[in-house]
This record gives C-alpha cells, structure tokens and sequence, in this order.
C-alpha cells in the first residue's frame, strides 16, 4: 500500500509526465510506467530511494512508434482497394468505416451497417449488425477502440467481423450462432480518441471533450459508466487517465450504447475488448463482493482461457475484476451487468508489457485468432444458457 502511494503522488506531478500504461491500485500487481527521457534519472531515483525494485520493458518508446508508422506507410502502399484490405495492418478511422461498407456490400443479407448517435466532434459512431433475420431476438454486444490508444481491440473486430460474414454458412458454430442470436459490433467506440491517435499522439487514451474549467480534454470512457461512478481506480482530475468525468454518461460515446442497449432490451451478453495484460475479466469491479453469478461466469472464463490459450500457447488469467486486476468504478461490464445483461465480460489483449500498447502488426492476426476462441466460447454459452 506505502508504494501505490508513493507510485499515486508521482502520477499526479504534471511537471513529471509519467504515462502509467498499467496502473498502480492494488498490491501484488505489475506497474508499467512510461517515463520521459528529461525525468529518468530522478525517477529511478526515487524508486530506489522508496525500494521500488523495476526493469526496463520498453527502452525507447520512440522507436517502436517509428516501426509502426514504417509498417503502416508500407501496407498503405501496398493496398489501394477495400476489396484487398489488410488485416494483418493497423487503420484509420476512414479505412476502417470505408471497410465496413464493403462488408455490408458483400454480405446484404447478413451485415447490415447501424448509426447509435454520434461522437463529441460529431463522427458517426457505427455498429455492425450480424443477423439473419427474426424479430425479438437475444443479442450479443461487442465493442472495441474505447480507450483509443489500444490500437490492436479494433484490428481484432475487424478481423472477427469479417470472420462472422464469410464463414457463416460454412462454419457450424458461427452458423448455429447466428440462426438464432443477433450480433452487434461496435469497431470504434471512441472515433475521436482513435483519430487523434494516428494525428497528434499515439497514445492518447480517452475521449477529446473539453473539460469545463480544465486545460485538461477527455473522459476515461470505461470509468464513465453507472455503476460505482466515482469510485475507486477513477479519478476526479480532468488531467488524468482515468479521470471518470463530470456525471454518468457524460460521453456521447458512451451514452449512445447505453440508449442502445437500453433500447434493445433484449441484449444478453456484452463483450468489451481492451488491451493489454492478457486477462479475461467479469463483474464485478467497483466492489469485491462477488456477483450472483459469479460461479458460472468463473467457469466460462476458465474455459474461454483454456481455448484460447490451446491455438498459440498464450497465457491468460481470469477471475473478477477487483480480483484479478484492480478495483474501477464506472466501467462498462458492471454497468451492463447491473442492468441485466448477465453475461458481461472484458478482454485485455495481448501483450504482458514487452510492447504494451504498441504491440507489432505481426501479431494482429494471432492475438485476433486466439481471442476469437474465447469470445466465442462465450457467445456458444450465451446460445446454450438461455434466460
């Protein structure tokens, strides 16, 4: 508790301008922090002065950022046409929106392409629509890109998305699935983050709404949630990365899949892909009491973890998310959970911290194949356990 402390007061000094990449709320987990090169020597002396053992992950940040705009700068070359989109290559926002219309072009009766409102600076916020017809049917919502730095969550549903559209028909699970359940997925939940990221800055986390009384932009989107607002793992400063936002669905972005799900009424499983650490988490996270269905939902997990890890070997750990990772108040799958979406569940992709958040185009398609047996397990069981 003296080093989340000590960790806490050295997030909070802006003239420091450290970035956590994992952050420090409770004891006997990992802190990944991304220092400026000005502040590294008094920053690893204060570690040593307060007996903080560390290592080196990442020596020079700036070099994994140029490996990616190299790779991305090449595949761009390469492809000039959605009908050869790149999946193994990190996008932008217009790619990927230009991609989608594709996929619904290809696959009429199948994918349809929904808008559920738009974002602070006014960008469509689209969902892709798996169903094979029928009404009042259960649903099952995905999102990736909510934290917009975490580039490999949307290049993962794009890869699942095009996954659903050209194996139905051919694939008995992903048939029998979508015989009977619609699918809702949403590729980029925060355009606006997503945008700034390929513009100003890799890694920006959080929307870009102006803050009132703040030089400081943007809300956490996954602390803005009703669900423990303001409580642990979220901040009330504008200036931080977590910072939780003035009241509930405060975010356009967020609010819009509220009403959605709202609306819907009939959505029995929200899937949230997030990166990194290489955990497959569920509700809940604003408290350590164990929710209602905390036994089924552990041994899904269990199982999901199991598969996933049987297609490249990669380790994942599971459990609640006040257990497993940290306490956070305002996230997406309590919220969901509390208004009773049973199976409600978060994904933290790959990797355990050697790229972080820059994890290398190369993987895209493996941390993509390997998260699809998880979510699918996932969505097999919310098929299987009807309620």
């Amino acid at each position: 508790e003296e080093q989340i402390t000590v960790l806490r007061v050295l997030g909070e000094q802006e003239e420091l301008q450290v970035d956590f990449w994992r952050h420090p709320y409770s004891p006997g987990h990992p802190v990944d922090l991304l220092v400026s090169f000005p502040n590294l020597q008094g920053i690893k002396k204060l570690l040593d002065f307060h007996n903080l053992s560390y290592s080196i992950m990442i020596e020079d940040v700036q070099e994994l950022l140029d490996e990616e705009k190299e790779s991305m700068r090449r595949s761009r070359r390469v492809k000039r046409s959605s009908k050869t989109f790149d999946f193994a290559s990190y996008h932008t926002l217009d790619e990927i929106y230009d991609w989608m219309d594709f996929l619904v072009e290809e696959h009429p009766n199948l994918v349809s392409k929904i808008q559920i409102g738009k974002s602070y600076e006014n960008r469509p916020l689209y969902v892709l629509k798996f169903s094979t017809g029928g009404t009042n049917r259960s649903a099952i919502w995905v999102d990736t890109g909510t934290h917009s730095r975490e580039w490999i969550t949307p290049a993962t549903g794009v890869w699942m998305a095009n996954k659903m559209a050209t194996e139905y028909g051919q694939d008995p699970s992903i048939t029998g699935l979508l015989e009977e359940v619609d699918v809702f997925l949403e590729v980029i939940a925060n355009p606006d983050g997503f945008v700034f990221t390929h513009s100003s800055n890799r890694l920006w986390r959080k929307t870009r709404s102006v803050n009132a009384g703040s030089r400081c932009v943007g809300v956490d989107p996954n602390r803005n949630w009703d669900a423990g607002f303001g409580g642990a793992g979220s901040s009330s400063n504008p200036c931080s990365e977590t910072y939780h936002g003035p009241h509930p669905h405060s975010e356009k972005e967020v609010k819009a899949i509220v009403d959605f799900i709202r609306a819907h009424g009939n959505v029995k499983s929200v899937i949230s892909l997030h990166s990194y650490s290489q955990m497959l988490l569920f509700p809940y996270g604003y408290r350590r009491v164990p929710a209602p269905d905390y036994q089924e939902m552990n041994e899904l997990a269990r199982k999901a973890v199991k598969d996933l890890s049987a297609v490249f070997g990669t380790e994942y750990t599971y459990g609640s998310i006040a257990d497993t990772i940290y306490m956070a108040g305002g996230n997406t799958v309590d919220w969901a959970y509390d208004n009773g979406v049973k199976y409600s569940f978060t994904l933290e992709l790959r990797d355990s911290g050697r790229h972080g958040f820059l994890l290398p185009s190369s993987q895209i398609i493996p941390t993509a194949t390997e998260t699809w047996a998880a979510v699918l397990d996932i969505m097999l069981h919310v098929l299987e356990h009807p309620y």
